[in-house]
Order: structure tokens, then sequence, then C-alpha cells
């Protein structure tokens, strides 16, 4: 059976009859597209701009109060190095330029993370803005103001900042800077106060969503501080928002709507195909008088126009009809007659004025849709009944990526996916549902629905989650090659994972920065002989990593990347149990190795390994001479080696690696005490000379 018939008969032989859930997609869309103006203004008189006008109050300038989610932080939470929490208050180090550990860091930097044998392929990829998000941070302050500023303190590689967002009053995200290529273009050695101009608005707001695009970083970016300034609002004015979001809460979704020109939005404003042919025909009630002109819903002319939409529209536009049908049989005439004078030209021209888009096969439209993101199989879905039945088609939504579409992903949203999406495989809802716009309820009944098929699961920072959830995709998402997991439960307490050890056909996990249980995580690992991938980076000091590489040298020896970053409790009995994963080419252990020595260790994992392509060591207090003489050696395919903070390096050594390992690309001796001041120079020299980024504690440029 094909693909599409399979598709055809999956949809047929569904339960889910009943049409697509109330919820337009295309107007949520829109918000993300116009900013915060249509969708954040509620109709207002003249009195409620004057009440406005007397309401303002004084400008504000004021630093984050807390933080309230992020994405990723180079630091562990139970420290004050290089955690989110660091953005809290004033600036401590502005303006003064370099690396600080009382400033928010992220994990990554640059593009390298992406060529690494563990990157992943973004779902449904269409979906994706031009400029993509790598991190975020949401932060909270003490007043709600009418946001003029937002100002964010840059310490060190400054640039990556894309995004600025506010969650006003009404309980919607408004976007009010988004940066371009050109700005991704920035490059400093110096410390900077990034305010870029906003968009006009009048939104209330207190919260915030700084987001990241680290593709052209040259190392960590670091943020001390975030500043909103604005003028606040009186008590009154807030209360008066609310009692209106509340009376109308239809307000936003219709301008938004009108914006786009769905149907629903056009009626409301007179604007709707009834009223289109009215005009086109210059149709004008002869009982309504010029005074009422402007206004021609109001005393008999809407009474005229009721009793006449009621009784003879159906009359009136049959009789336009019959005359547009004359006039077309005239032109048609007209044309025969020109197709007597040149027939072979004329009927090729008519031919091809025949052809329309919708002549094609219906498996070709399906293709041609294939290429479009979500977003524009919604809005082709309301240009007539045929796109609507392709743009519904099972077999555009195998893959879906909500994870552009964060801040527009709710419960609605979902329901209607769960009646299009019959033979789902690929799923991404990261970042999704933070505010509760996904309840655990909704999310568990689209599993239930469509999760049997899943081979692809992704629920990175889902706040959503509980026990529950968890325990559905244990049970039903049986068939999973990938579960993705990251930074859902940092603190106690923590989520029952237990029913994840149901799953049996695991080949990627990812639990970065997500607390596990050790027993839970041998029993996976026991269980999923082919998994290729495994991210423990700070999974929590209950896991014990020598037992976790004990399991992986019986149980998985067909691993190809293992993430450790910050990880607890390995030694370099584990390091000789990971040397027994043959495949691997990425391994991380930053962070990671606290002995004094690591024996030889570090040798048999080398000479056991050949196909390494990326190995961090960074701050592997334990590095010796001999270890870095080994990497020379037997690192013939490294390219991504990082050495940050290493004791024992000299520039000797370094010499070594860079002669002996040809592939090399990227080398991070950062924070390298033996690497004094007089070396950086012969260190720009050699990455000129042989092609290698090398990162060092003095800044420079190596092109």
């Amino acid at each position: 059976m094909s693909m599409l018939a399979y598709a055809e008969s999956a949809t047929s032989s569904s339960s889910d009859t009943e049409p697509d859930a109330q919820v337009d997609f295309t107007t949520m869309l829109v918000q993300r597209q116009r900013g915060c103006e249509s969708g954040s203004k509620l109709h207002t008189t003249d009195a409620d701009q004057e009440q406005q006008d007397q309401d303002q109050g004084y400008y504000l300038e004021q630093y984050v109060l807390g933080v309230l989610d992020f994405s990723s932080q180079y630091g562990i939470d139970y420290s004050i190095s290089y955690t989110a929490s660091n953005v809290i208050g004033r600036p401590t180090k502005f303006p003064a330029y370099g690396d600080y550990p009382e400033t928010f860091t992220m994990r990554t930097y640059g593009d390298w993370w992406q060529r690494a044998p563990s990157a992943t392929r973004d779902i449904q990829p269409q979906n994706m803005p031009p400029i993509e998000t790598h991190d975020y941070i949401v932060v909270y302050f003490e007043e709600f103001v009418v946001p003029t500023e937002v100002a964010i303190f840059e310490t060190f590689n400054p640039g990556a900042v894309v995004r600025i967002w506010a969650y006003s009053m009404t309980k919607h995200w408004h976007c009010l800077w988004e940066a371009t290529a050109k700005d991704l273009k920035y490059i400093s050695h110096d410390s900077r106060r990034f305010a870029p101009p906003l968009k006009k608005t009048s939104i209330i707001t207190k919260t915030l969503r700084i987001e990241f695009n680290h593709s052209n970083l040259n190392y960590y970016t670091e943020i001390d501080a975030i500043m909103l300034c604005g003028r606040t609002v009186s008590h009154r004015r807030i209360q008066n928002l609310l009692g209106k979001a509340r009376t109308h809460p239809q307000t936003q979704i219709s301008l938004a709507a009108s914006a786009l020109g769905s149907s629903s939005a056009t009626l409301a404003v007179g604007q709707g195909p009834i009223s289109c042919k009215l005009r086109s025909l210059k149709f004008q009630p002869i009982h309504c008088s010029d005074n009422n002109a402007a206004d021609p819903v109001t005393g008999a002319c809407k009474k005229f126009i009721n009793d006449f939409i009621n009784n003879d529209l159906s009359q009136f536009l049959l009789d336009n009809r019959l005359a547009g049908e004359m006039v077309e049989q005239q032109k048609q005439q007209q044309q025969l007659q020109e197709m007597q004078l040149a027939p072979a030209n004329v009927h090729a021209q008519a031919s091809a004025r025949r052809i329309c888009l919708t002549d094609l096969p219906f498996e070709i439209l399906l293709k041609i849709l294939s290429y479009l993101d979500l977003k524009s199989l919604f809005r082709v879905g309301q240009v007539s009944r045929i796109f609507y039945d392709i743009s519904t088609h099972a077999l555009l939504y195998v893959e879906i990526n909500l994870k552009p579409y964060w801040q527009l992903a709710n419960s609605e949203l979902l329901c209607t996916l769960a009646r299009r999406a019959t033979i789902l495989r690929k799923l991404d809802l990261s970042w999704c549902g933070g505010f509760g716009d996904v309840s655990p309820t909704e999310f568990k009944k689209f599993l239930t629905q469509r999760g049997d098929n899943l081979t692809h699961l992704r629920l990175n920072s889902c706040k959503f989650l509980n026990a529950s959830c968890i325990e559905t995709v244990g049970i039903v998402c049986d068939n999973l090659n990938e579960l993705s997991l990251r930074n859902c439960a940092t603190d106690p307490p923590l989520l029952n994972f237990s029913c994840l050890a149901n799953l049996k056909n695991l080949e990627r996990l990812d639990l970065f920065q997500t607390a596990f249980e050790t027993e839970l995580l041998l029993s996976m690992l026991e269980g999923n002989r082919k998994l290729k991938h495994l991210n423990l980076a700070f999974c929590g000091v209950s896991v014990n990593m020598d037992n976790v590489a004990a399991h992986l040298a019986n149980y998985n020896t067909q691993l190809v990347s293992l993430d450790m970053w910050k990880a607890h409790f390995l030694t370099a009995r584990g390091l000789q149990s990971l040397s027994h994963c043959h495949q691997l080419e990425e391994l991380d252990l930053g962070w990671c190795l606290r002995e004094a020595s690591l024996g030889d260790g570090l040798y048999q994992l080398l000479a056991n390994c050949p196909k390494l392509r990326k190995l961090f060591l960074s701050a592997v207090r334990g590095t010796t001479e001999h270890d870095l003489r080994h990497i020379a050696q037997l690192g013939k395919n490294l390219e991504q080696l990082d050495l940050m903070g290493i004791l024992n390096i000299t520039h000797e050594r370094v010499y070594d690696i860079l002669i002996h390992c040809p592939k090399l690309q990227l080398l991070d001796l950062s924070f390298c005490e033996n690497i004094m001041d007089r070396d950086f120079d012969i260190l720009a020299d050699w990455s000129r000379l042989f092609k290698v980024n090398i990162k060092s504690s003095r800044i420079y440029d190596p092109r």
C-alpha cells in the first residue's frame, strides 16, 4: 500500500469525523508578523482616550526582580557562577568587559554544536524563521509599565540578542523588536548597553522574554543585567483594561484576523462577500439619505437593509448574475470571432488561460503544499473548499513543529491538529505552554489519539508536564526512537519517569538539565541497546556516572555521542568503561572528572575509540602532559578539542597537537595557566597557519 493510500485509509477510518475545533491559527500567527500594535489595542472611545491621558503615570527604570524560565545556562542551579539568576538586580560588572562568573552565560556559542555528530535535524524545518532562536530567558519586574525601552547589559561577546518579547496584561506575547541579518554581524570586543528601537505600543507589561542566536559568536556571551523602561499606569487603568479583556475576549482575534482578511473578521466590519458584491454593482439603498451615508446601519436605513437582505437579496443577485452571464456570453462570441481569424494562435492562448492550479492532479498539489510552513497551510485552507481538503490532508502533518510558534500554541490548536495528524510521526512541542496555554489534560488526550505511531518526541522546557503526562508518554509512545526532555524537571519533587522504562526502541535520549534517578536510567539503558546518542549534562547529583559508564559498556556499545557535562561521580574507572564503546565519535566530559589523575583511562579511551571527532575536557584538572601526548598521537580524526582550564598544557604540547591532528577545526585553550602572555601572538600565528579556530583568554582576531 502506498503512503498516500495509507494516509487516506487512516483518515477515513478515524473515528474523529467531527470538524476542526474552532481555532483560527491564522489570526494567532498574525501577532507574530504584525508585532503588538494590532493585537494589543482594544476598541477605545474618545472618553477612554481622555481617561488614559489622565491615568498616565511617571517614567520608570527598573531592573529584573526574578527569573521565570530559561532554556540553558552554563552554571549549575545550586551555584552562583554563570547562572540565569545573575541577571537579577542592577549591573555588577558593566561597563567592564571580560569573563565574569557573576553574569548569565548560556551553554553554546558559534555553530560548533550544529557541526558535531550529536546535532539534530529540525522537525518540519520550513516552520523555522530566517533567524532561529537558540536560547531564551524569561524575566519579570516589579511594576507594570507601557514599555518605551529595554536595555540589555552585555559584558562579554555581545551580539547574540535577536528578539525581545513582552507579555501583556491580556495574556498575549508581543514582539517588541526583532533582529535582522545585519544585526547578527555585530562584532565587538567591548561591553555594550544594548537598547534597540522598540515598536510603538500601548501594551502594559512587566514580563519580558529575551531570545538569543549564538551562530556568529566567537565565544560565550554574558549578560549582566536587563532594564525595562516605561511609563507607569494607574490602578484604575489596569482594572479597566482587565475588565474590557474579560468583556470582549474576541477583540484581539477580530483585529488580527481583519489584518489578514479572513472571512470571519471581514464580515464583522462589513467587508464580506455580500457587501463586496453590492458595492461592485453600485448598489445604493434609495431609502438612505445623504445624512445617513456615513452610518448606513442606523434608523430607517438599517431597517431597509435588513428587509432587503431577508426578502429581496436572492432575486437581486440572481438578476445581476443573469446580466453578468449575458456580458460573458458576448465576450465569448467576440473571442470566437477572433479565433476564426487566427485559430491556431488563439486556441493555444485560450487553452493556456483555462489551465489553473486546481487542474493539477491531487498528488502534485499535495507535493506543492508539503513545502509550506504550518502558518501557510492554515491560510491556504481558507481560500476554497478544494484547498481546504488538500491543506488538511494527513500527509502534510506527518511532522509537526510548534517550537517556532511557542507563543501561539494552546490546547485548542492541539485539538485541531489531532484531527488532521492521523499518521503523525514526529512532534516538537519544545518551549510551548509556559504560561498555562497548554493543559496537561489536553496534551495527554493528544498523545492518546496520535502518539502510538510517534518516532520522535521533543518536549524541551515544557513546563506543563507533570507525572501523568510522562506516564502517558511511556505507555502510549512505545515506538519512539528519539525522546528529548531537556530542562523539564530540575527541582524536587522529581517527575515520575518510571513508565519510560517501557520504551525499548530509543536511539536518542536527551535529559539535559533534567533531574533523573540512577536506577531508572540504568533500566532504560538496559532496555534500549540500539541507543546512539545520550545527553546527561546537568542531570543532577543523584546519578552515579561510574555506574552509568559501566552499563553503557555492557549494553550500549553502539553509542555515537555522550554528553556528561557537569555530571558527577565519574572517575578514571568510568573512563576506562567508556573505552568499550568503540563507535564513539563525540564525548563531552567538561567539569566532570575531578580526580588528581586519570591514570591510563584517557589513553584507553583514545586507543579504543579511533572515530572520536569531538572531545571536550573542559576543566579536567587531572590531565597530564602524557595525556596531551596521547591526544596528539591518537586523535587523528579529532575536529573539536576543548582543553579549557587545563593546568599542565604548554605551547609545545599545543604545537604537537596541531601537527598530528590534521582534521582539527576548533581548539579551546582559554584560561590555561601555563599559556603565558607571550604565547598569545604565537597562537594567533598558528591559528592562521593550521586553519584552526583557537580560543584563548586574550581576545584577538584570528583572521
